[in-house]
């Protein structure tokens, strides 16, 4: 089973408003979740949709010729990680500061391709003639 990740590091949004768009995707399919961030009006919408081409990308890069078809893969895992936070500091009343907290982010996405089942039917019985007769009938 094929698998390939893609990182993006010390994205400038926090890790909560990220993880909104990222509860989005997990699980689904490429395709649907390319659509779903596409059309999503959230600004970590358009980043997740950047790491997530680059995991694919990443993944036809891995695969040694055979061709990928992106309806197979999904996204196996996406998850956030809190990164480094600035603090800076804003003017307030009184010759006062207040402490702000510019907070970032890691961002990781993993797809894989699924792996296609492909039910196994039970060999054909084969009607044989004789056999019905040599039964004996119960009455």
């Amino acid at each position: 089973m094929l698998e390939a990740r893609a990182v993006n590091r010390y994205i400038s949004s926090s890790p909560r408003k990220m993880r909104l768009v990222i509860d989005l995707i997990r699980g689904k399919s490429v395709p649907e979740a390319i659509s779903i961030l596409h059309f999503t009006p959230k600004h970590a919408s358009r980043v997740a949709e950047r790491v997530l081409r680059s995991a694919v990308a990443n993944l036809h890069q891995k695969d040694e010729g055979g061709r990928v078809d992106n309806e197979t893969l999904y996204v196996k895992t996406a998850f956030v990680d809190e990164g480094p936070s600035m603090k800076r500091m804003l003017p307030a009343p009184m010759g006062r500061a207040y402490r702000m907290v510019k907070r970032s982010n890691h961002l990781t996405v993993v797809v894989a391709q699924k792996i296609v089942k492909q039910k196994q039917v039970p060999p054909a019985k084969v009607a044989n003639p004789k056999a019905k007769e040599s039964t004996p009938k119960q009455a």
